[in-house]
């Protein structure tokens, strides 16, 4: 017999979704049986139709394709060109230190693509934990991947589920999905059947899902969807799908590359075409061309914008941002979006008692989270809570029904439903010693709470009497009353005002739970039907998952930075848009959007919607991933946060994921390409601003070293024009570049923040490392550069009566004394360098001073001397070199003031 194929999203079916089966119809569709499963026989033929209970990993590259994928990079052929022209000029030293250059971002590169397929390797560990089925009538216990639809599985509390089932029956089962579905509150399951057509994964209540967790209970259930047909499947998918997401960077130093390479070639064709109407041979045009080429390369750079990368990575790790690859260090500083999770990120993900209604007044609660300290207040003052009040008989309630542990949170090691922790915090607050828990009364029976019921009872032994303690829905509990304390008196309850009560603190966006309590002869609880009347409301409780301190603060430099915040959660709308508008997300109040509300709307739709709706509620990791991809259509730089494995889809496509360190999955994280270690918000808008630092380094690196570029290509095209010697030799161009260029170019990577660079507006997202005022500065500065060096050669060779030797000395220490100011010159590329402490960056005084001992050795020591063809030069020629290469300062200052007067910011 062939075995019935289970359905799953990409199959098109006429039958009802699973959810929507009541249990009979759904172990008949499977053709299992609720009290003996499968069959041994039928379990392996079963096997071998679907397949392993695994998510299917993406071919792996192999270890030598993806080292030899790292070389396709226009920057990396013009450093093998560069290697390839040292190595005829049999400069094998310069040749190894630029194979050196390619074989370190080769190995960066490896480790960066290695990450993405680890991910999926991360998402397959979460499907095989072992699993106890009922086969032939018995249980037995097998590895997760030999599950198959219609396996019947026992789950109990701590077990993580191995595919997605179908609840056939609940013993108080209640799952933690907050790894797919982004929901901080854990979930109570059910058997009965779903009407809901469409309900997102979060609202599937009688269904389970593959790479959850049991909170607590027990439950029989029917194993419907294996392998990449699940739901943690279809996520696997969407992660192996995306590929690689270039960072901006990558994309600016590729076109940087490019545009290189393309300068390059065409001043090679212009010599060549000069050199042969001056009638050079080939011989001395090679030679020229090659001098160009040499000079054109900056040979430096790849290493310097490691190196600036790695300072950055080195800052935000003290800033408790851990970088998984260096190019998301400057994707930061251009971010445009911030698309975040809300439970941990923006909120403490530990729910909070805020406001208690009591005696027909409301109370408030000091302190937050899951720590005991604070208070209870009335009108922002403490108040005592008297043993025979409302307040005390709401707190009291509150931490008495209740199955959460009181002493493991006393110890800081809470345990339990998280609603039920804050209980016992409100009433630690109202001075009840959740240390002393032998103190407590006794418990006697109690009734868990049912999704059907709605409330949850205890029966406990107080001062020798025997008491029912209620809570649940406000609308349930009052319906079982009929009285409320009020100062300390019994009085009938009105219960219109109950629910007044009851209903503003939910338009607060709190989760509002009614407390009642009534005396009793009864030693078990017995039927909960039972418990139907009789009641005395003792008051309401309403709770959040509150804000973090820090990120309401964070979210406003954010977006006082130009960044929009957007909140993405698998939570609902409604605790979305109170948080949304706590944090300042919607001023004016567009609401929010629903994931059931994406499905329905097209991409033309949605994006009208993205433009003005920052806040998205019970979506799906298809929802998110889709949100990330129509925000980058607009052109948007986007960085995503995310924790669960519903996450992982987003994190990889966005160009910048961001995982949590304390409660992330090994599956967020691998998908990541930054970790929080506090799971904070406010680190990823201080992440942001050490970002924005090393995109200025590398623009102020890029300008130095392309400055000089830029001068030595018009030295020796004015010299090819004017038909005169080169001023210098390909040898000595690669001593100005790789070694006096080489230190000081490194020290500007060590450069610290421009003052109020955090509060700028994010720059332009097609902007390039060279924006137009700097290609502008870069030409005007390289013609200062070559015309000094072109007049300090002249000047020398009319000087020395026509030695060439003494005119190239002179003309190279005149590039290299250029670049000593210059380099002060781009410590800021707005700033007056009047204005900045020399020693704020004592690596550059360093370099300095190596960089000119270097040279000063190059120019006396005879071996050296032999090498680059150099003589000493007397106390005139360097007194007329340092003359001409302060002119660059002035320049510069003179630009400076322009464009502070344009109010254009460069850096």
């Amino acid at each position: 017999m062939e075995p019935v194929k289970s359905q799953s999203s990409e199959e098109k079916s006429t039958e009802k979704p699973w959810f929507n089966l009541d249990t009979e119809s759904a172990v008949k569709n499977l053709e299992s049986s609720y009290s003996k499963g499968l069959s041994a026989d039928e379990a392996i033929r079963r096997l071998e139709y679907y397949g392993p209970n695994e998510i299917e990993t993406q071919k792996r590259m192999s270890k030598w394709q993806i080292l030899l994928h790292q070389f396709k990079d226009p920057l990396i052929y013009i450093l093998l060109a560069a290697a390839f022209v040292t190595l005829i000029l049999q400069d094998y030293t310069d040749s190894a230190v630029i194979m050196v250059v390619v074989l370190l971002n080769a190995v960066i590169g490896y480790f960066q693509e290695s990450k993405a397929q680890n991910a999926i390797e991360a998402l397959s560990k979460l499907a095989a934990p072992k699993v106890m089925v009922i086969r032939d009538g018995k249980e037995r216990e097998i590895p997760g991947k030999d599950l198959v639809p219609g396996d019947i599985v026992l789950l109990t509390s701590g077990g993580r589920v191995a595919a997605d089932m179908r609840i056939l029956h609940s013993n108080g089962l209640e799952v933690n999905e907050s790894a797919l579905t982004g929901e901080s509150m854990v979930v109570r399951k059910q058997e009965e059947t779903i009407d809901n057509e469409s309900p997102v994964p979060g609202d599937q209540k009688n269904m389970v899902f593959a790479g959850t967790t049991v909170a607590q209970g027990r439950a029989r259930a029917l194993v419907v969807r294996t392998g990449k047909s699940t739901e943690l499947g279809k996520i696997a998918s969407s992660v192996k799908d995306i590929g690689v997401t270039k960072t901006p960077l990558q994309i600016k130093v590729d076109k940087l590359g490019h545009m290189i390479g393309y300068v390059i070639v065409g001043f090679a064709i212009l010599i060549a075409i000069i050199g042969l109407m001056h009638q050079m041979g080939p011989a001395e045009i090679f030679i020229t061309v090659v001098a160009m080429a040499v000079s054109a390369i900056p040979e430096g750079l790849p290493v310097v914008l490691t190196v600036t990368l790695a300072i950055g990575v080195r800052r935000m790790a003290k800033r408790r941002a851990i970088i998984r690859s260096l190019p998301a260090v400057e994707t930061l500083g251009s971010t445009t979006v911030i698309g975040s999770d809300k439970t941990g990120t923006l909120t403490k993900n530990e729910m909070t008692v805020r406001k208690i209604w009591a005696d027909q007044q409301f109370y408030e609660t000091s302190g937050a989270g899951y720590k005991l300290e604070g208070e209870i207040l009335k009108d922002e003052k403490s108040t005592t809570v008297h043993k025979n009040s409302a307040l005390y008989k709401t707190l009291i309630t509150g931490t008495l029904s209740n199955e959460a542990n009181s002493a493991s949170l006393a110890y800081a090691e809470p345990h339990g439903d998280p609603t039920e922790i804050a209980l016992h915090v409100s009433a630690h607050k109202g001075g009840f010693d959740l240390k002393k828990n032998g103190d407590r009364p006794e418990e006697l029976d109690l009734i868990p709470f049912e999704p059907e019921r709605q409330f949850m009872a205890t029966l406990n032994r107080v001062e020798g009497d025997n008491m029912i303690f209620m809570k649940g829905s406000p609308e349930v509990i009052l319906t079982k009353c009929l009285h409320v304390i009020s100062d300390g008196e019994k009085v009938p309850l009105d219960r219109e005002e109950a629910l007044k009560a009851a209903k503003e603190m939910a338009a607060e966006g709190l989760r509002v739970l009614a407390m009642a309590y009534q005396p009793t002869e009864k030693e078990k609880l017995g039927d909960p039907k039972e418990i139907d009347s009789g009641f005395t409301l003792a008051g309401l409780q309403g709770m959040e998952d509150p804000i973090r301190p820090e990120a309401l603060e964070a979210v406003k430099v954010a977006q006082e930075a130009g960044i929009r915040v957007v909140m993405i959660t698998g939570d609902h709308i409604d605790t979305a848009v109170a948080i949304g508008r706590q944090l300042g997300m919607d001023h004016e109040q567009h609401g929010a959007l629903e994931g059931k509300m994406l499905d329905q709307m097209s991409d033309e739709e949605l994006d009208l919607k993205l433009k003005n709706v920052n806040i998205y509620a019970r979506v799906t990791p298809q929802h998110k991933h889709r949100i990330v991809e129509r925000l980058k259509e607009f052109g948007h730089i986007v960085a995503v946060t995310g924790d669960g494995v519903n996450d992982a889809p987003a994190l990889r496509a966005a160009h910048l994921g961001v995982a949590m360190g304390k409660t992330g999955t090994d599956v967020a994280r691998e998908a990541s390409d930054m970790v929080l270690s506090d799971d904070n918000f406010s680190t990823i808008t201080a992440a942001i601003e050490e970002g924005r630092i090393v995109f200025s380094n590398i623009r102020k690196v890029t300008f130095f070293l392309l400055s000089t570029a830029v001068g030595e290509v018009i030295v020796i095209l004015a010299a090819v024009i004017m038909n005169w010697p080169l001023p210098f030799v390909a040898v000595q161009i690669l001593w100005i570049n790789l070694v006096t260029n080489g230190l000081q170019d490194v020290a500007l990577a060590f450069e610290p923040g421009e003052p109020g660079i955090a509060e700028r507006k994010p720059r332009p997202v097609n902007e390039g490392i060279l924006n137009g005022r700097l290609v502008e500065r870069l030409g005007g500065v390289g013609i200062v550069l070559a015309a000094g060096t072109v007049g300090s050669f002249w000047w020398a060779m009319n000087q020395s009566g026509g030695d060439l030797d003494v005119a190239r000395t002179v003309a190279m220490t005149q590039m290299v004394v250029f670049q000593f100011f210059h380099v002060i010159n781009c410590r800021s590329l707005d700033r007056s360098i009047f204005k900045i402490s020399f020693f704020s960056n004592k690596f550059l005084f360093v370099s300095m001073s190596a960089a000119l001992l270097a040279h000063l050795a190059v120019l006396h020591l005879g071996f050296l001397q032999s090498v680059f063809r150099t003589v000493p030069l007397d106390f005139e020629q360097w007194l007329v070199i340092v003359g001409i290469g302060s002119l660059v300062i002035l320049g510069g200052e003179i630009d400076k003031i322009f464009n502070r007067w344009r109010e254009s910011f460069i850096g």
